[in-house]
């Protein structure tokens, strides 16, 4: 155990060897904070004596629990001792309430479905109640609403839309439900914990005082929920030690409150705060660029991270016209650093938005260069790109019964399963293609309402033919008319995302019509085969992922790529600029020695290929000396936001304007607008 603390830095010890009250440990990008915490969980055990059994470590993943167990039980197993409880938050309640969901009146064989099978269940209910809306975004709500503690009757009442209204109908049959078969689903597992503690106030106490000490990992993500759970397990004593980094708080578009890790001293009462700024990972000149950008932020606690490898390499920008130009000469520098002998596994390059996977993959792909796409799917092979593609592979040839199978429902023209299999057995009896069952039958053996959209479907299609011998140029836009592709995937959950990417394809087809005006589509496809088609690469690859999906990650050499207005930030309704700054220090921080931050003149967007600004970030990071850039310190409420009033309850915020050092917000609480200072109210 000495051994282990003289490995740590002052900081780092005192974490450790603070034992009771409330702790809050603010730790920077790679100041070893997981180390950190498993240090501290062995100190308490090992070395002032603490039963494992009277401690309770929470993490946000699976992969993070096995990693701090076995770092925390090299420690201690010289002790010959149980291991403590060191598990995710949803493990904990599932634990929970296998000894006490009786307490509900409900029965502890209980049931865990998964998200298929409540997708299931609310398109049935939906269909049962007349309602149509998109089942996957019901299915968020609801989630949403059972993770902010709020109940259908709730919703019902404040609902401003009738849309919300009809979620709210929606979620309460569904509670209904799930309940009266003992199912659960997995915002369950800490909602009903949550609602057992909160009753039983005697099981509070008792649970609270077996769990004397807890720590949490990540508790930047927490979200209302989770935060409420833990003041009910910290009730008795107080003895919460959390750990994170308030700049690295970039879940709040799937419910995480950046709130808890600010107001962290002010919800616990002498707590006790301690800094990790010692950054073990990068060098110097990152570690500058990341501090400056993240200081504009005005909802934090404010620290700075000191690199101990000291200095490095300058930050390179890296300025090209578009983004064919920049994925090829980023994948020809990629080159040169694999023939000096870099491991490609230390190469990363990262985005923003998804969509801007598309010119990567296709510049690495024509460079020969392995790679592999983490936390998603490559371009080619997501949903809304394989419909198009299989959309204009019926066009080349409407006798593609593979390709016309895919997308005979899409968007839905009520066709079920039964009447497909019915149009197919007449393929089989007749030996003509479906396309040919639909132009040259009466279609009685599906319901008219089928028959009418499948027989106007066949008619668009020979439209967009006779389109294509005409012009390439306004295909897309009468494609899209016809089809409406963007319209069908835009009710979705992530609908705005796969309306980028549906655009990113779009502006791909149109930019490979200028360059060819005699292009035939055959050759566009075959052209998109051979690119989404490469042989699988090994693992010995070049990294491509979103910043996203790179937290937690570290690699030497790092590009992130579309630093532009409109790409990185994100602008416009519902855009959060202290979160997107997050994002960027996030996206910095990565790096080790090598950071390469890039930039082009022009990018399709939307369709259309348009002139775009160089973000505000490099003037932000003082990477660019550029007047014209908007270096901004921005609200962290925008137009859109779900807040939360101690006395108006929930509202949603309409605008937000700046008042001295805050900023005043026009709330519409359920049809009551008010204006309330930022201050005073909080996300949902």
């Amino acid at each position: 155990m000495q051994e282990a603390l003289n490995s740590l830095n002052n900081a780092q010890q005192q974490a450790v060897q603070h034992i009771d009250g409330p702790l809050l440990i603010l730790a920077g990008a790679g100041s070893g904070k997981t180390k950190t915490l498993t240090t501290r969980l062995a100190y308490l055990i090992g070395e002032v004596g603490i039963d494992p059994y009277n401690t309770l470590t929470l993490t946000f993943t699976n992969k993070a629990a096995k990693e701090m167990r076995h770092r925390a039980s090299a420690m201690i197993e010289q002790h010959n001792t149980s291991m403590p409880l060191l598990c995710t938050f949803h493990k904990f309640g599932l634990l929970f309430l296998k000894f006490h969901i009786e307490k509900l009146g409900r029965a502890n064989n209980f049931v865990i479905i998964d998200s298929d099978d409540k997708k299931r269940i609310i398109k049935r209910i939906a269909k049962e109640h007349n309602i149509d809306l998109n089942t996957a975004f019901i299915g968020s709500e609801i989630s949403t609403y059972k993770n902010t503690l709020l109940t259908a009757d709730e919703i019902i009442k404040k609902a401003e839309l009738p849309d919300y209204k009809k979620i709210a109908t929606i979620y309460k049959a569904y509670q209904q439900e799930i309940t009266e078969n003992n199912l659960i689903d997995f915002d369950d597992l800490l909602m009903l914990t949550y609602q057992i503690l909160e009753q039983d106030d005697t099981l509070r106490k008792a649970t609270s005082n077996r769990y004397q000490y807890i720590m949490v990992d990540e508790y930047q993500d927490t979200n209302e929920l989770q935060f409420k759970l833990l003041e009910l397990l910290a009730s008795e004593h107080n003895n919460l030690c959390v750990v994170g980094d308030d700049d690295q708080s970039i879940y709040g578009w799937r419910g995480a409150n950046i709130r808890n890790i600010l107001e962290f001293s002010q919800r616990f009462k002498n707590t006790k705060t301690i800094q990790l700024e010692t950054n073990y990972r990068s060098t110097s000149p990152i570690l500058k660029a990341a501090n400056e950008l993240i200081e504009h932020n005005s909802a934090r606690i404010g620290k700075t991270l000191v690199s101990h490898k000291g200095e490095g390499k300058a930050v390179k920008l890296f300025h090209s016209l578009d983004e064919s130009l920049e994925s090829r000469a980023i994948a020809r520098e990629i080159k040169t650093l694999l023939n000096q002998g870099v491991s490609s596994d230390e190469i990363a390059v990262l985005y923003r938005i998804n969509a801007l996977s598309r010119s990567l993959e296709e510049g690495f792909t024509k460079e020969g260069l392995n790679f592999k796409l983490l936390g998603g799917m490559r371009f080619y092979d997501r949903a809304e790109i394989k419909d198009i593609i299989s959309y204009f592979r019926v066009l080349a040839n409407p006798n593609d019964d593979f390709s016309l199978e895919r997308i005979i429902n899409k968007p839905k023209r009520g066709l079920g399963k039964i009447s497909l299999d019915k149009l197919k057995k007449m393929t089989f009896e007749q030996h003509c293609s479906l396309f040919t069952i639909i132009t040259q039958n009466d279609l009685t053996m599906v319901s008219k309402k089928s028959a009418l959209a499948l027989k106007e479907f066949a008619k668009n299609i020979i439209i967009l033919q006779k389109e294509l011998t005409l012009s390439l140029h306004h295909f897309i836009t009468l494609f899209e008319e016809m089809i409406g592709m963007k319209k069908f995937y835009g009710a979705m959950v992530d609908g705005e995302d796969k309306i980028l990417n549906i655009d990113e394809f779009y502006g791909y087809f149109s930019e490979a019509i200028i360059k060819d005006p005699h292009l035939s589509l055959d050759a566009f496809l075959n052209d998109i085969s051979l690119q989404s088609e490469q042989d699988q690469v090994d693992e010995n690859a070049i990294t491509i992922m979103s910043i996203h999906a790179s937290k937690g990650l570290e690699f030497e050499h790092l590009y992130v790529i579309g630093l532009e207005e409109g790409f990185f930030p994100l602008l416009g309704d519902g855009c959060n600029m202290e979160e997107e700054r997050r994002l960027g220090y996030v996206a910095i921080t990565r790096a080790k020695s090598d950071l390469t931050l890039c930039y082009v003149n022009s990018r399709f967007y939307k369709g259309e290929r348009k002139i775009i600004d160089k973000s505000r970030f490099l003037g932000e990071a003082g990477l660019i000396n550029d007047t014209s850039l908007r270096i901004t310190k921005s609200s962290e409420f925008n137009k859109g936001d779900l807040v939360k009033h101690k006395i108006f309850g929930i509202g949603r915020v309409q605008s937000s304007t700046k008042s001295g050092r805050e900023y005043k917000l026009k709330i519409n609480f359920g049809g009551s607008k008010r204006e309330i200072l930022s201050s005073f109210v909080q996300s949902v």
